[in-house]
């Protein structure tokens, strides 16, 4: 049995590993959240913070698995270089026994992105993956994270600082929850869909109206006000209002694939029955619920 880092031990209670693809899922969710210690360590939150969909698993138990890290910067910054960081992480996640390499995409934009790659057969040794799990995994299987700061964010979001206990404790800036639901709107609202709409989007909306959050308007007149991709063709208004923002909601919902919707989500969810409700109506009836605050 390879010598796993106790604090790994630890962490793997929380998972289930019995399936290649829960395997993988956990796997990749460790090393998020060694990713944000790293970061953390580094100064990283002095400036930056923490937002998207796997802020919402890892700190809120959004229960539904997640890609990408996703970061905003506290004030806007076109000097920003999120290399600066690189070797940190990198060293974070050796001390755990995970070797990467982290890859930076070219700056053409506000959006600085970066890539970490590391071998999934090995990295599942790591965690001491079941020998049936992690040998159907080829031996040159990547597992990828893909983590991006916004330098140049949509401002006026409110900040806390948040606690995570693993891989040892830290503290971490996040979004509030009204203001990642904001950040989560727009994406409903804006993104537009190359192929199929993204029904992680639309999970989401469905886990903030059930647990009662508010949505944060003022946020959401910030984002809105910079871009608005899907629905270009309608003027935002200066100050948006609760009515505009369910007439934008039902336009969108009118347009929405559901059977695509469903598709897009279901590999990172525990239960597919949490979908057999999904349809226009139940959107509908849905967004009649949502709370707004300013």
């Amino acid at each position: 049995m390879v010598n796993t880092n106790p604090a790994i031990l630890k962490m793997l209670e929380r998972y289930d590993l019995s399936t290649e693809e829960r395997a993988y899922e956990a796997l990749r969710e460790i090393l998020q959240e060694i990713v944000l210690l790293g970061l953390a360590d580094a100064g990283f939150f002095e400036k930056a913070v923490f937002y998207g969909g796997t802020a919402l698993r890892i700190l809120y138990e959004l229960p539904r698995f997640s890609e990408d890290l996703d970061f905003s910067l506290l004030e806007r910054d076109e000097s920003f270089d999120l290399s600066n960081y690189e070797s940190a992480i990198v060293e974070m996640l050796a001390a755990f026994g995970f070797e990467v390499d982290i890859v930076n995409k070219n700056k053409d934009s506000h959006i600085q992105s970066a890539f970490l790659k590391g071998n999934t057969f090995k990295h599942m040794i790591e965690i001491n993956a079941p020998k049936n799990i992690r040998e159907r995994f080829p031996k040159n299987k990547l597992v990828k994270i893909k983590f991006e700061v916004d330098t140049n964010p949509p401002l006026n979001f409110k900040i806390e600082k948040k606690l995570l206990l693993a891989p040892r404790p830290f503290m971490i800036n996040s979004m509030t929850q009204s203001s990642l639901f904001a950040g989560k709107m727009h994406a409903v609202l804006c993104r537009k869909w190359a192929s199929r709409p993204k029904g992680r989007d639309w999970y989401d909306l469905v886990w903030y109206i059930s647990q009662n959050i508010e949505l944060d308007l003022t946020h959401l007149n910030s984002r809105l006000q910079e871009s608005c991709k899907f629905q270009d063709d309608i003027e935002i208004p200066n100050n948006i209002t609760k009515e505009f923002v369910l007439k934008l909601l039902i336009n969108r919902i009118e347009s929405l694939d559901i059977t695509a919707a469903k598709e897009d989500v279901i590999r990172f969810i525990p239960n597919s029955k949490e979908l057999e409700i999904w349809g226009k109506d139940f959107f509908k009836m849905l967004i009649k619920e949502i709370k707004f605050i300013s």
